[in-house]
């Protein structure tokens, strides 16, 4: 098993045990043998078992000893058995420290892998969308609620389907393995579905059944699912998700709201009807940013909420994916860091390039 290095930050830390060390014989050659602190040696090695691998605690635990003797001749110690109980507390302790670090290094190692599988599995589910599809540009960004965070609920994606560019943006209930099997399953259907449903509502129908069918207890899923052709429009069907940002070539903000909300995805069979179809109209230049609850909802210090209506100024930038990152640089600085919550931000600018078969790549 290979050792392991004190991460960035801890420098502190490391040089703990050296510090602790030199401090006690500096104390005990001044107090003189009466005092007793000769086992305090043995903090060295305490302290060098919680940063580093076994072989650090181990070369600071033969140190040690090697002080404890030192000290112990220099005192007459040895003449009694205070010199040697010193020692094998120095001994008992080092031991120990190498057992934490050995165990902490198989956690550390069993957590690495985990990390990796979850972030293979979040490149799979999150595929890259296209950068351009039939008439519009499109851009995504997502930001962990934890910065070492690999995955998360936020699941997004575009399929250019022949009956128009599809997407779905939705927030699945919970975190971690069980999330990452609930967007299975929906973008999963979703992907499927999309090119052979000819309306959005079949589709959401579809996607409904395959999340009812493998979903159990509580668990649910909100998503608005789209739908952009060539005739200027575009038709949302929403699951109880937050409304889309349609910015206007002049810069103001509409939040298209639907006839009615429907249940989130997996709660279908609680409602009499299902969701109710609406077109809002979508031209060229104008721009539609769909969002997480966890862009909307996120705080700044004072409790304020992130007042995504009045940075439309932030996406007037000519590339896309430029605009889009500004605008989650701010929304970072607006939260003092990543947001309370994942925020997945899905931005289709109309260019109006493509114009023709609905669902046609641009080139």
């Amino acid at each position: 098993m290979t050792d392991s290095k004190p991460p960035p930050g801890q420098t502190a830390l490391a040089l703990t045990p050296f510090v602790v060390m030199a401090a006690i014989a500096v104390m005990d050659l001044l107090a003189g043998p009466g005092v007793g602190l000769l086992p305090l040696v043995s903090l060295g090695p305490a302290f060098a078992g919680l940063v580093g691998g076994w072989r650090r605690t181990a070369v600071i635990g033969a140190l040690a000893l090697l002080l404890c003797v030192g000290l112990g001749l220099y005192n007459g110690l040895f003449a009694e058995r205070r010199g040697y109980a010193a020692m094998g507390s120095v001994a008992g302790v080092t031991g120990v420290g190498i057992a934490a670090a050995l165990a902490r290094s198989r956690r550390e190692a069993e957590l690495a892998s985990v990390r990796s599988i979850a972030e293979v599995s979040q490149q799979v589910l999150l595929r890259p969308v296209p950068l351009t599809a039939g008439p519009v540009q499109v851009a995504v960004s997502y930001t962990s609620a934890v910065a070492e965070a690999r995955i998360g609920g936020d699941r997004y994606e575009v399929v250019s389907s022949p009956h128009g560019v599809r997407i779905i943006v939705g927030d699945v209930q919970g975190k971690g393995l069980a999330a990452v099997e609930t967007a299975a399953v929906v973008l999963g259907a979703f992907r499927e579905a999309a090119y052979d449903e000819p309306d959005l509502v079949g589709l959401g129908a579809r996607v409904e059944r395959s999340v009812a069918r493998e979903l159990e207890g509580e668990r649910f899923v909100t998503a608005i699912l789209a739908e952009i052709g060539a005739d200027r429009e575009v038709v949302l069907l929403n699951y109880g998700h937050p409304a889309p940002m349609l910015v206007r070539r002049d810069g103001g903000a509409d939040f298209p709201e639907p006839p009615s909300y429907a249940l989130p995805l997996g709660l279908g069979a609680l409602a009499a009807d299902g969701p109710r179809p609406f077109r809002v109209g979508f031209a060229p230049g104008e721009q539609l940013l769909f969002h997480t609850d966890g862009v909307t909802e996120a705080r700044d210090r004072d409790g304020r909420f992130y007042p995504l209506g009045e940075r439309t100024h932030l996406l007037k930038e000519p590339d896309t994916h430029r605009a889009l990152e500004a605008l989650r640089e701010d929304l970072v600085q607006h939260a003092g860091g990543p947001p309370g919550d994942d925020a997945a931000m899905l931005l289709v600018r109309y260019h109006g390039h493509g114009d023709g078969p609905p669902g046609a790549a641009s080139p």
